[in-house]
């Protein structure tokens, strides 16, 4: 079982507290295994917008964690607690990976986990981050960051995102998109995504692409094109393009090409299926198109991916 530990002191933000504890703090159902171990880490009773909130150990315990999360932090002008720095550091200097959600990344600043590292926060205060900690590569324009031990992410919905990725590295995609239904948010926005997006989840149902993405989901086994999911949506391909970007941050054909990678990943993690079966199921027509277009996307191929996956879920590779 691995242990998440939530580390909190006195000005953390709640709504990110609180998207950590419904990821790693909720049990899954069904889940073959146990869930990881969630626990609060804390000086003292923790005040949390209008809330109190009781650790369920102290600080000093951080460092026995597998991972540690930084919730963001209200205040950005004011120093976060050196015992919070402190117990952050040596946890990662244990071998814990540290991930902060939005401006948690003022406590990994200050630590010194992101000097020399790329590392991002919410848009609204990267600007202060990179004259703060002129040593850390801050990148205004990502969803979140990840530098395998240390990670960051945006503000508030990427701080779901990176929970999501943190499932997926350690679960796979399968586990993390049954996550993802549960909380009903999307299962997968890469870490490179832009922040500004207009609309990322077309939410109401009369959203011009609320029909038309889980159309294309239940399809990708065929060879789509641009033209045919304009034609469903029934608007023209520029029109396509121009809600595409609003709501997803990219191009149909590049948000298409990432689902077809996801349900590829899938498969890999569930079934024995040849690579060429798979690429037939995806709708990528060879294996040799699907290994391309998988080890760039992925940045490994997909044999590898399987094996190393199952490697290290315990199951023979």
């Amino acid at each position: 079982m691995s242990t998440v530990a939530l580390a909190a002191t006195d000005g953390m933000l709640q709504f990110e507290l609180s998207i950590a504890h419904e990821v790693f703090g909720t049990g899954l159902p069904g889940f073959p295994g146990s869930w990881y171990e969630f626990g609060v880490y804390g000086a003292k009773p923790v005040k949390v917008g209008r809330f109190l909130l009781e650790p369920d150990h102290g600080l000093e315990r951080l460092k026995r964690a597998d991972t540690v999360i930084v919730p963001g932090w209200a205040d950005i002008d004011v120093d976060p607690p050196a015992d919070l720095v402190e117990a952050v550091r040596a946890a990662h200097e244990a071998g814990a990976r540290v991930a902060s959600l939005c401006t948690g990344a003022f406590v990994l600043a200050a630590a010194g986990l992101l000097d020399g590292r790329r590392a991002t926060t919410h848009w609204a205060h990267t600007d202060v981050l990179a004259a703060r900690y002129p040593s850390v590569e801050v990148d205004p324009d990502v969803l979140y960051v990840d530098n395998g031990s240390v990670l960051t992410s945006a503000g508030k919905a990427a701080a779901m995102d990176l929970c999501l990725h943190l499932v997926r590295s350690d679960h796979g995609s399968a586990v993390a998109n049954t996550v993802a239904r549960r909380l009903v948010v999307p299962p997968h926005r890469a870490g490179g995504q832009a922040q500004f997006v207009t609309a990322p989840v077309p939410e109401q149902d009369d959203h011009p692409l609320g029909g038309l993405l889980p159309w294309v989901t239940e399809r990708l086994d065929r060879p789509l094109t641009v033209e045919d999911l304009a034609r469903q949506a029934n608007m023209s391909s520029r029109n396509l393009a121009r809600h595409f970007r609003a709501a997803t941050g990219t191009t149909p054909l590049r948000w298409l090409l990432i689902q077809r990678i996801r349900r590829a990943q899938e498969l890999l993690e569930r079934t024995d299926d040849s690579v060429d079966l798979i690429a037939e199921a995806t709708g990528m027509g060879t294996a040799a198109t699907l290994r391309r277009h998988f080890n760039r996307t992925v940045g490994v191929p997909p044999d590898s991916y399987r094996r190393t996956f199952r490697t290290a879920k315990g199951a023979a590779p």
